[in-house]
């Protein structure tokens, strides 16, 4: 086992569920948005689209 490992590395895997992250708020907040939803459901929405895609990221990658 090396010190470093680049396919496992704890740095890594929180900058990219955070980069996931603000993807997800992006495309959920921004449609709820262009759909004429209120303030309180545009988060809601971004935040319910954000979580899906990391945590569905994240089980992809376990299975392997």
């Amino acid at each position: 086992m090396r010190a470093y490992d680049p396919n496992n590395c704890a740095f890594c895997r929180l900058m990219r569920s955070l980069a996931f992250t603000g993807v997800g708020m992006g495309i959920g907040s921004g449609t709820a948005y262009l759909l004429g939803a209120d303030q309180q459901d545009v988060m809601a929405s971004g935040i319910v689209v954000s979580a899906i895609i990391v945590f569905g990221l994240l089980d992809k990658k376990k299975k392997k």
